[in-house]
């Protein structure tokens, strides 16, 4: 299908069009919400040019080229019109007229009537437009340009078609073949967890044990037995052997997760075994390792008033993979938000629910709604807060979506831009926070460590340690067994509410249910 801003004339790059680049930059349209829902996700390159002739949107072109499997097709919604926008540009500033008549449009926060002009900085962070009340787009400059047929990553855990998840997918991929140690590193929420496993499924330690340690939550003096593990009678109460970490992944891989807040003292032991490959259990004799070890963290490890020793640093970091925030790849926000939709749904087992999830089309309006309320946010929290979204959600919805009291607030926050690794502002200190207000925040956050250091604007590291210390709180793993069967009997195997008694967090719980292979719902 010819578009409208074919011509025998070669086009201006975009370079050219919005200013200096240190990289070639393309406009790209990105369905974020679409009633068929296979249609999320694809794109089409914004042409700009110079001339009395400019780039038109409408019901039939130009098309999107979505995966092998979709033909480029326009987005053919009856509310939208043949002719809806259309696309200039004057200096650097890109202007956005929609026709006479047309169907409506909301660019942004603002609802379109005439035309709207859009510089440079604010295409490079995206924009979200709504036709009429069924499609949501996401307009942004990105590095490259996109391929005419995206490769299909329905079977990849790591979802998203933006040019920053091809990146990183391609590093998964360059890092698995090798057997290095690999640091990843990025804004908490991230996934850093999701692309640690990619890189252990993908290497040749796939039919090894992957074992995945929280750092923070280890006690600085029961470290050198968990990590390392402990002979029979080694000290008080160790009446048999016990496996570390370290043996535990032996063949495999171990995720050091929260790396960056491990204890001072704890960091000659990590080194010793990184460098050597030998591990000494607690009254035991040395022995040979064979374990990848994969860490992760959203802290500084370099700079002033870091206490991370650079050796550590440089040995956990052979292979370095960092991931960019949420909003630095706002158009990957449709695909992930309609697959934590229909996630949330099945574990929830609303079967109500599901089958508005799986189909779009009901409630058109509503959802189209959503999902331009979702790619206005921020992410303060990345995915992982995406993922809480997407829970409540489906708590408070029966058929059509509802957000509650809570979400809507939050979702019409006006959110300052997230801070990369490096350059992100001070945190707070712990100590600097007292005990009425950090009660308040566990109280109003259901004890999840995240929620809690977000809200207080401390690391989630620091909230670890401020339950280990406090004679009030405790971890879901400090609970013993009688403890929690006993509970679990009372509560007729409801793990909300067992949480809720024992004033820990559900997700934490439920992990450790697994574990201990108790039963819970």
């Amino acid at each position: 299908m010819m578009r409208p801003a074919d011509t025998d004339l070669t086009l201006p790059s975009i370079i050219a069009a919005l200013g200096a680049a240190p990289a070639r930059l393309d406009l790209v349209l990105t369905i974020i919400f679409h009633a068929d829902t296979a249609r999320i996700g694809h794109k089409t390159l914004v042409p700009l040019q110079t001339g009395d002739v400019p780039w038109v949107l409408g019901r039939y072109s130009p098309e999107f080229n979505g995966t092998y499997d979709h033909a480029p097709a326009g987005l053919d919604d009856a509310h939208v019109s043949r002719r809806a926008l259309q696309f200039s540009y004057q200096g650097q500033r890109l202007t956005i007229r929609r026709f006479d008549s047309a169907s409506r449009c909301r660019v942004g926060p603002t609802e379109l009537y005439s035309s709207v002009e859009l510089r440079r900085d604010t295409l490079l962070e995206g924009v979200p437009l709504m036709l009429g009340h069924s499609i949501v787009l996401m307009l942004r400059l990105t590095k490259r340009s996109i391929t005419k047929n995206q490769t299909s990553h329905d079977s990849d855990p790591l979802r998203g078609n933006s040019v920053c998840m091809d990146d990183i997918r391609e590093q998964v991929a360059r890092t698995a073949k090798s057997d290095l140690d690999v640091l990843i590193r990025g804004e908490t929420g991230t996934g850093k967890e999701l692309v640690a496993t990619a890189i252990h499924q993908a290497s040749g330690r796939a039919d090894g044990p992957m074992v995945c340690v929280n750092m923070a939550a280890i006690p600085n003096e029961l470290a050198a037995s968990a990590l390392f593990g402990s002979t029979r009678g080694a000290f008080t109460g160790a009446d048999k052997a016990s496996p570390g970490y370290f043996e535990q992944a032996q063949g495999g891989s171990l995720f050091l997760d929260e790396i960056g807040d491990v204890a001072l003292e704890v960091q000659p032991l990590l080194l010793r075994v990184l460098e050597q490959r030998e591990i000494q259990a607690v009254g035991g004799p040395i022995r040979r390792v064979d374990v990848r070890v994969i860490s992760a963290t959203d802290a500084a490890l370099e700079g002033e008033g870091c206490h991370f020793k650079a050796a550590l640093r440089h040995r956990l970091g052979a292979c370095e993979i960092v991931l960019p925030p949420l909003h630095e790849h706002p158009e990957d926000i449709g695909e992930l938000l309609l697959h934590f939709l229909q996630r949330s749904a099945a574990e929830a087992e609303r079967t109500e629910l599901l089958p508005h999830v799986q189909s779009l089309a009901r409630d058109i309006a509503a959802w189209a709604i959503l999902f331009f309320r979702f790619v206005s946010y921020r992410w303060p929290g990345n995915v992982r807060e995406l993922v809480n979204f997407t829970q409540q959600i489906v708590l408070a919805s029966e058929t059509t979506p509802i957000l509650n009291a809570n979400l809507q607030l939050t979702l019409l926050k006006k959110n300052t831009k997230a801070s990369s690794v490096e350059g992100r502002p001070p945190r707070r200190k712990i100590q600097d926070i007292d005990d009425d207000t950090f009660d308040q925040a566990m109280v109003s956050n259901g004890s999840e460590a995240l929620r809690v250091a977000l809200q207080l604007g401390v690391s989630r590291g620091a909230v670890y340690r401020r339950i280990k210390m406090s004679p009030r709180y405790r971890l879901a793993t400090d609970i013993s067994l009688d403890e929690l069967q006993r509970v679990l009997t009372q509560r007729g195997g409801d793990s909300v509410a067992v949480a809720k008694q024992l004033q820990v967090s559900v997700n934490s719980l439920r992990c450790h249910l697994r574990n201990l292979r108790l039963f819970y719902h």
